[in-house]
């Protein structure tokens, strides 16, 4: 395979994956900060609590980390290289 396929394949794979968990962990960090309350259910019974909103800040810094990812997967898979030019004089003698 070609290096640039690869790269490909790499940033859609990183993409699919890295983004769904970032969409869930956005849609949980905005849950968590604006306190709406969660229904639990437990064993038959059900609770009403609400997720402290420090972990909704964690969550939504995760899912910019999440999205992070894919972008630097495909900056450096993808870009091209600097060439190096060749040159065709000898080489000067070490002194």
């Amino acid at each position: 395979m070609d290096k640039r396929t690869i790269g490909i394949i790499a940033t859609v794979l990183t993409s699919l994956i890295c983004g769904c968990a970032a969409i869930f962990a956005c849609a949980w960090g905005v849950i968590g900060i604006s306190g709406q309350p969660i229904t639990i259910t437990e064993g038959g019974q059900q609770y009403v609590e609400s997720m402290p909103p420090s972990l909704g800040a964690v969550l939504l810094c995760l899912s910019v980390l999440f999205i992070a990812v894919p972008v630097a997967v495909g900056f450096f898979t993808l870009r091209k290289k600097p060439e190096v030019p060749i040159s065709n004089e000898p080489i000067p003698p070490a002194s």
